[in-house]
């Protein structure tokens, strides 16, 4: 009979599987979506091959990157864009490379895996997408800024919530949301072993610094996340708790999750 890995000094991750009665244990996958789900800003997609009057053609420095993006998605009504529009965008952004590969693999693994995506794009672009990648049924709950069509068919865009975060965007701290939803599901009894967050921005920064040693992050390879963890693990050693598995490809984040259900018991 094979020892336990208790017995050779590895944590049990599958203790009781298999036994009357005994429930899976529980992993939390965190995901954002721009840049990482998919391999685009999907607000960036939603403009392309479109001429923009000059105050809407940059980002702003100062205010809210939210309202911009009401601003935006009101002129391209304007200019009549419709919900059909808007679809087809979303729908053909290309996912991230080995995206699929990841999704096949946590579909055959429902019962470990508890996905949730945290975003700033919008829930109709997301729900689109994911819809169309055939990946929404994975996700059992989607935060991110609330977005509909009014009666003129223009696409609105709000604020996710209000924070105190000093380092957030007004509209959505990441941290307060991840924080808060580990706080229900403990309520409902849901203790996760570990959390796994996914994600590319300096937005994704802020939430992954929750993580505990147990913990991994996969921040996408080159982009401002990763090199935020970088700075912090070389200006305050030990700060960033959790382990760091950069990826290029999300196939990486796939064979991650596989080994560590190998090892199980």
């Amino acid at each position: 009979m094979r020892r336990c890995c208790e017995a050779v000094g590895l944590p049990c991750l599958f203790k009781g599987v298999g036994m009357a009665g005994a429930r899976h244990p529980r992993f939390l996958l965190v995901f954002d979506f721009d840049e990482t789900i998919v391999d685009e800003n999907s607000d960036d997609s939603v403009v392309r091959g479109r001429a923009l009057p000059e105050q809407l053609r940059q980002s702003p420095r100062d205010g809210s990157y939210n309202e911009h993006m009401q601003r935006v998605l009101a002129f391209l009504g304007e200019q009549g864009v419709r919900p059909a529009d808007f679809r087809a965008v979303y729908e053909n952004i290309p996912l991230s490379p080995g995206m699929a590969e990841l999704f096949q693999f946590l579909s055959k693994h429902r019962e470990l895996f508890e996905l949730v995506l945290i975003s700033d794009a919008n829930m109709f672009g997301i729900e689109a997408k994911l819809r169309a990648a055939g990946a929404h049924s994975l996700f059992r709950k989607i935060f991110s800024n609330p977005a509909s069509f009014d009666r003129r068919g223009f696409l609105t865009l709000g604020p996710y919530h209000s924070h105190k975060c000093p380092v957030c965007p007004a509209n959505m701290c990441k941290r307060k949301i991840l924080s808060e939803y580990l706080a229900e599901r403990a309520q409902e009894e849901v203790e996760f072993q570990r959390v796994f967050y996914v994600g590319d921005g300096a937005n994704d920064f802020c939430p992954s610094g929750t993580l505990t040693a147990a913990d991994v992050a996969f921040p996408r390879k080159g982009y401002p996340m990763h090199r935020l963890i970088q700075e912090t693990q070389e200006k305050q050693p030990g700060a960033f708790q959790a382990a760091v598995v950069p990826w290029e490809s999300a196939a990486e984040v796939a064979r991650y999750l596989q080994e560590l259900l190998r090892r199980k018991c």
